[in-house]
């Protein structure tokens, strides 16, 4: 990536941020062209070549901004400053309901990120998730008190199936065109009891 990108002013870096979110939010990686992210963001194609030198730069780059955003939202929220792990999973939907309010674009690319296959950049997507996520599930089960749960639970399988059934949620919803945070909110509360239920010694 050219480093003139981090030239520009930051509300000119941001209409290209929003703009790449919105088309690779709405299509495929392969389905997104560059011309179509350079008509959004107001500038010619061959000017977004020479801030990113292919598609394939530019979609990594949003991935990462998007991890780092949503890092900063987990923090905001003081998700991990949590031993509970059902207030850690509230306040990380709080975090996630956060960025989805402030850009659905943003929220739409998160989901749809992990599901792309393209092989451009469908393997280097799941080492970084899986990196970013493999962080995030040591520092949720290094504080768990494992005598708060059922006996002859496994704890790790229990939050590897907690993550794929929110994210498996999140997919669904993120299909909706209309962005229903209270919605949101209350299903995802639901499923933190039904958990709470399952798992919780009685």
């Amino acid at each position: 990536m050219n480093d003139k990108f981090f030239s520009l002013p930051e509300e000119k870096q941001q209409k290209i941020i929003n703009a790449g979110y919105r088309v690779f939010s709405r299509n495929s990686y392969k389905k997104s062209p560059m011309g179509e992210i350079a008509a959004e963001a107001g500038i010619s194609k061959s000017l977004l070549f020479h801030y990113f030198r292919n598609k394939k730069e530019l979609y990594l780059f949003l991935w990462e901004h998007c991890a780092e955003v949503t890092i900063e939202y987990l923090k905001k929220y003081r998700c991990y400053e949590q031993t509970d792990l059902f207030e850690m999973i509230y306040r990380g939907m709080q975090a996630k309901i956060g960025i989805m309010v402030r850009c659905p674009d943003m929220g739409r690319f998160a989901v749809k990120v992990f599901y792309e296959r393209d092989p451009d950049v469908g393997s280097e997507i799941q080492e970084s998730y899986k990196r970013y996520k493999d962080i995030k599930a040591n520092i949720t089960l290094i504080n768990l008190d494992p005598e708060q749960f059922r006996e002859g639970i496994d704890i790790s399988m229990m939050y590897q199936e907690m993550y794929l059934a929110s994210l498996g949620y999140l997919w669904e919803f993120m299909q909706k065109d209309e962005m229903d945070a209270k919605k949101l909110e209350e299903d995802f509360t639901k499923m933190i009891e039904f958990w709470k239920k399952i798992y919780l010694r009685e």
